[in-house]
């Protein structure tokens, strides 16, 4: 059964599509484009644009992408850049804040927090300890939290992040975390993720053995 989640997922994929269209001096883009990128049926582009009450790009014109951009932006709320803060400046947490890729697509990583922070700054962007994490998220009225902590230390964490205002989670931990009415987790498990290809791999060489 499809979500009002699957839609925001795909207009999140246009606009990350779009974003690199535009980089390389494109102006028009075509439904047929989008769904090829994206994977899915180029009716299914103009539905979701006819929800945004997008009705141009039918014909042999095309969508403007700056125009379609404006629209995304608009409905994500993304028009200016959105601060995230990393938790745990380990090596995980370190790769997440050099990542160059978020800046480009609205993301700005303002800061990271560790409980013994061993740099001041990871290209260019302070590390702080975690004693001073309240403050920071209500002076900064930061809305959503990167976690990269130990297993351990995960539920504890998210409580803090709970408690100075943080809404939403991408967790990174082993350790799968339960959403609340309050906050908002998107659990993102590696090994998990390599496990499943691993087995839809193995899958599909069944299915060809049998078909053989």
């Amino acid at each position: 059964m499809k979500t009002s989640n699957d839609y925001t997922t795909r207009l999140i994929k246009y606009k990350r599509i779009l974003i690199q269209l535009k980089s390389l001096g494109l102006e028009k883009v075509f439904s047929s484009n989008l769904g090829d990128a994206v994977g899915i049926s180029q009716a299914l582009v103009r539905k979701d644009f006819s929800r945004m009450n997008l009705t141009q790009g039918n014909g042999k014109g095309g969508y403007n992408i700056s125009e379609l951009l404006d629209s995304l932006n608009r409905i994500l709320g993304t028009s200016e850049l959105q601060d995230v803060i990393v938790i745990g400046a380990g090596n995980l947490g370190k790769a997440l804040i050099k990542h160059e890729s978020f800046y480009k697509e609205g993301i700005n990583i303002s800061a990271g927090f560790d409980i013994n922070p061993r740099d001041a700054e990871i290209n260019g962007t302070p590390i702080y300890p975690m004693e001073v994490l309240f403050n920071y998220v209500t002076q900064h009225q930061i809305k959503v939290a990167v976690l990269c902590v130990p297993a351990g230390a995960a539920s504890h964490t998210r409580d803090l992040l709970l408690e100075a205002g943080i809404m939403g989670v991408l967790n990174f931990t082993p350790v799968e975390l339960k959403s609340t009415d309050e906050l908002r987790v998107q659990n993102v498990n590696i090994c998990l993720e390599i496990e499943n290809l691993f087995f839809q791999i193995s899958d599909e060489r069944r299915r060809l053995k049998i078909r053989r």
